[in-house]
C-alpha cells in the first residue's frame, strides 16, 4: 500500500520511475476500479510528466462507444473478458495518444455479473510490444477486490516495462 509519512505507494513510484526513464507515457481506462489507478499514479511526485489521463468506463456502452471495444464481443462476451481488457487498453492508448495502454474490467461485486463470480478480473498493458494481460480471482470484500486489482495492474505493466528494458520513447 501506500507509505503513510508520504502518500506514495512504492509500487505506483517505480511505475512512473520506470516510465520516465524511456520517455514513455501511461493512459488508463478503468472500470470496477473506478478511476483508483489514475489516483494511485498520481500521488507521485513527477507522474505529470508520464500520465496522460484516463477513462473511467464503468457502463458496457461506454466501453464501446469510447473505447471501441467492439460491440460483438460485448454482445458475446459481457464486459468482463480478457479480450474486453485488452480492447479497452488499445483503446484508451490511442484515444490519449499515449506509449501504453493500462486497463482493468472484472467484477467487484457485491452480485456476480455476466456469469462471472465475484473477484474475476481481467487487466491488459497494450504497447509498442504488442498486448500482455493477466487473469485474476481476487477474494474478500468490494473493497478487497479493488484495492487488489489497483495492486495486480500496476505490477503487471511494472514487469512488461522491466521485461523491455532497452524501450524507449520520445
Amino acid at each position: 500500500m501506500s507509505d503513510p509519512a508520504s502518500g506514495v505507494d512504492p509500487r505506483a513510484a517505480r511505475l512512473v520511475e520506470l516510465l520516465a526513464g524511456r520517455r514513455a507515457t501511461l493512459a488508463v481506462a478503468e472500470s470496477l476500479t473506478g478511476g483508483l489507478i489514475g489516483a494511485r499514479v498520481t500521488t507521485v511526485p513527477g507522474a505529470s510528466a508520464v500520465f496522460v489521463g484516463g477513462v473511467v468506463s464503468y457502463a458496457t456502452a461506454l466501453k464501446e462507444r469510447l473505447l471501441g471495444v467492439p460491440g460483438d464481443l460485448l454482445a458475446a462476451e459481457g464486459a468482463v473478458h480478457p479480450a474486453v481488457a485488452e480492447a479497452m487498453a488499445a483503446g484508451v492508448r490511442d484515444l490519449c495518444g499515449a506509449s501504453y495502454g493500462l486497463a482493468v474490467t472484472g467484477v467487484a461485486g457485491p452480485e456476480p455479473q455476466d456469469g462471472r463470480p465475484v473477484g474475476t478480473v481481467h487487466a491488459a498493458v497494450y504497447g509498442a510490444s504488442g498486448v500482455t494481460h493477466g487473469d485474476f480471482l481476487f477474494r474478500g470484500s468490494r473493497d478487497r477486490v479493488r484495492a487488489a486489482t489497483v495492486e495486480a495492474a500496476i505490477d503487471l505493466l511494472i514487469g512488461v516495462l522491466e521485461a523491455n528494458v532497452g524501450e524507449q520513447f520520445g
